[in-house]
């Protein structure tokens, strides 16, 4: 059952997949309770692909494993992306686990979520990705890092091979990607806070970021082989 929201509010539409029947309808029962979301559960991947082609979903979140498969959710998501470019991605998973959290987002999730948390905190989390910001947390975001300073070193260049970064840009970059503050980027640089400001400013609109976190997801999916991934903008970023 599709629940309406109140008129005048904007509307969200959520497309839940999870692992069972009963786990994507008590989780979208409890996510109706907010109105302006109009939340859509389903727990088979290619009936929720044909779905989602009617439904036009702003918001889909996804359970890793669908159908005693792991990892079948991140094929749904794929196939999602596809068939809807501007769809927003919410990944559900049973536990905390690097690997995966990577994953996730080198698929082009904009955010992870674990099914110990409160379901409100998923509402809420489903309003900040239509936003346009990311969901995720301090462990995860030193995943990335972790990710980014294990990957061989690589130039960030666009489709042509042409560098998009100065020299100095790229090594801003990579000083944040193992895991150092403006002043410790200051410190390896030989140059002021405000200086590492002013790159990170530069290299946030050169790339089309807005935040440490997007740049490290920018990063990580260029060294994975993939396309560079697309962001908008924030509606609360990073302080450089």
């Amino acid at each position: 059952m599709i629940r309406s929201s109140k008129p005048g509010l904007a509307t969200i539409r959520v497309l839940l997949v999870d692992s069972t029947p009963l786990t994507a309808h008590s989780i979208a029962d409890a996510m109706r309770k907010d109105r302006s979301l109009i939340t859509l559960a389903n727990a088979d991947a290619d009936s929720a692909l044909v779905i989602a082609k009617t439904f036009k979903p702003d918001v889909a979140i996804v359970s890793e494993q669908l159908q005693g498969k792991p990892g079948r959710g991140f094929e749904l998501v794929s196939d999602l992306k596809v068939a809807s470019p501007n769809i927003r991605i919410v990944m559900l998973f049973d536990a905390l686990h690097q690997d995966l959290v990577v994953e996730a987002f080198r698929r082009g999730a904009r955010g992870v979520f674990y099914r110990q948390e409160a379901v409100k905190m998923l509402t809420r989390c489903a309003h900040k990705v239509y936003e346009g910001q990311l969901w995720l947390s301090g462990p995860e975001f030193q995943f990335l890092v972790e990710t980014i300073s294990h990957a061989p070193a690589t130039r960030l260049v666009d489709t042509r091979g042409v560098n998009l970064l100065s020299n100095r840009e790229q090594d801003v970059v990579r000083w944040l990607a193992e895991g150092h503050t403006n002043s410790g980027i200051g410190r390896q640089m030989n140059i002021s806070d405000n200086t590492v400001r002013n790159y990170l400013f530069r290299i946030f609109n050169k790339l089309g970021v807005s935040s440490r976190v997007e740049l490290l997801l920018y990063a990580a999916n260029q060294r994975a082989g993939g396309q560079p991934m697309k962001f908008e903008p924030s509606a609360s970023k990073d302080h450089v």
